[in-house]
């Protein structure tokens, strides 16, 4: 291992925690995208950089504290917290928190910063809850350099650093000024550092291989843009990049990573992070014309809004490789969807994702019970729809108020009882606890929404389509995964009473 780098990235985690039993075999074990990237700017600028990825090691806090401090002489260790999607960088402070305490116990004058969605949106609390000397509550590869240059020149003072909040004694400071957001992406920041990752370690999501299901490594996720144009109100996607800052690198920089991917990694299984990749024309159709004429085997999936999508895209999207679109279709209700930033109806659903299909591509379709104003009745409309599209595969959600989102805030101004620590924010989690509304308490979000799953994945119409597309193969997967039950204390707890 290498010895005395200037920047340590450590990426938290543990799948036992956060995935129950489902943890060992069925969800993606995804590349730390954002570990990654930052990694790259640093060494851009002269820095030298390692990464160690806790949960694709399978290390524990422990271990990785370990190695933190024995194996590596870094001058700031930095703990990355985000996750395989946004709501995951709160789930994921747990194991930071645990990580960050054994550092500081083997090492006290060890420099620990954190940063991504989690502590972005909660730099103050983060501050007083982790044992780390830094938060940096917007982007973070700028705010990170100049923390690395003011070690370098034995600065006392890490004050004038934007958006680093510190420690002053007993006070926590706030910075003074905002990290400037990084514009030239394609050439401060082209692609991660994948040289410093155990690549051999990742894997896809079981869905995103139902067409070669024993085949679901290597395995890569990169981004083509950052930030997200929409607000939606459920959503802490927006936290660490501030307003206005949706960027996108080029789509020559983004096909030249995808070159280097499958050149010299094999890699054929790939994610884009985006948090809606279907968006912008001239950004779309670049990337796949480019795809295209390489005519890679590439299995590419990648978010879209039902109001994204267009009819050029599709046939582009499939001949450039991308099998999957994921879409947020969240409820059946309009009224539910209009406070979610969603103003469709569901014909417009249901046509859209019949044109998607048409075009060859599969469907992940997002549900979410427990928004604000749902009901019981509303929820199970919004089943209704979801066994009606009957798409290739579903993720079902409760309602969660992650830090970072306005729903948080107003669960926070309302006093609605939280989850009892970060973890526990996990959807699969054993302590996890839905945000409750005027219509429903969190346990009756929590039974409906893991009724709505066992009922969805043993529902013979999509045993039929999946033995249809996919083969037996893949129908023995599925219900070795529904057979799998996630244990919940929140439900426990309610039988019991």
């Amino acid at each position: 291992m290498a010895e005395g780098v200037d920047v340590l990235f450590i990426n938290p985690g543990d799948r036992k925690q956060i995935y129950q039993d489902l943890g060992d075999e069925f969800p993606a074990i995804e590349p730390p995208v954002f570990a990654g990237l930052f990694a790259t700017y640093v060494r851009r600028k002269g820095c030298s950089a390692a990464i160690y990825d806790a949960p694709a090691l399978g290390a524990s806090a422990g271990e990785a504290a370990r190695v933190a401090t024995e194996d590596y002489a870094p001058k700031l260790i930095v703990i990355v917290c985000y996750g395989l999607q946004p709501s995951a960088s709160t789930q994921n402070m747990t194991a930071a928190g645990d990580i960050a305490r054994l550092i500081r116990a083997a090492n006290p004058d060890a420099k620990i910063m954190m940063t991504g969605t989690h502590p972005s949106a909660l730099p103050e609390l983060t501050m007083r809850e982790e044992a780390v000397d830094f938060v940096c509550d917007l982007e973070g590869p700028v705010t990170i350099l100049k923390v690395v240059q003011a070690i370098d020149a034995e600065a006392n003072d890490f004050s004038g650093i934007p958006s680093l909040w510190t420690r002053d004694a007993d006070q926590i400071v706030p910075p003074s000024s905002a990290e400037p957001l990084l514009t030239d992406l394609d050439n401060e920041m082209p692609g991660i550092a994948w040289d410093l990752l155990p690549m051999e370690k990742y894997r896809a999501h079981n869905w995103h291989s139902f067409d070669h299901i024993h085949d679901r490594s290597p395995y890569a996720a990169i981004h083509t843009s950052l930030g997200c144009p929409y607000k939606c109100h459920f959503c802490c996607i927006n936290s660490p990049f501030g307003k206005s800052s949706y960027r996108m690198w080029s789509p020559e920089v983004v096909v030249q990573e995808i070159d280097h991917l499958v050149e010299t990694y094999g890699v054929k299984n790939i994610k884009f992070v985006d948090e809606m990749f279907v968006l912008n024309k001239r950004h779309v159709l670049g990337i796949c014309d480019l795809l295209i004429e390489r005519d890679y085997e590439v299995n590419i999936w990648a978010y879209a809004r039902v109001d994204s999508v267009q009819d050029e895209f599709l046939d582009k999207l499939k001949a450039a490789g991308v099998n999957w679109l994921c879409l947020g279709i969240e409820s059946a209700s309009d009224h539910v969807r209009d406070g979610a930033d969603k103003i469709y109806g569901n014909d417009e659903i249901k046509d859209v994702v019949r044109r998607i299909q048409d075009a060859g591509i599969y469907i992940i379709g997002n549900y979410i019970f427990g928004l604000p104003d749902d009901s019981i009745e509303r929820m199970q409309q919004t089943f209704d729809l979801a066994l009606e599209l009957n798409c290739e595969f579903a993720n079902f959600y409760s309602a969660m108020a992650y830090p970072g989102s306005p729903l948080y805030l107003d669960a926070i101004r309302d006093g609605t009882p939280l989850p009892d620590s970060w973890k526990d924010f996990s959807q699969h989690g054993y302590n996890t606890k839905p945000l409750a509304n005027q219509h429903c308490s969190a346990a009756e979000i929590l039974q409906f929404r893991d009724n709505a799953f066992d009922t969805y994945f043993a529902h013979q119409p999509y045993l039929d389509l999946l033995k249809d597309k996919f083969g037996q193969d893949v129908v023995d997967h599925i219900e070795k995964m529904a057979a799998i039950p996630l244990k919940r204390k929140l439900l426990e707890d309610n039988d019991a009473a």
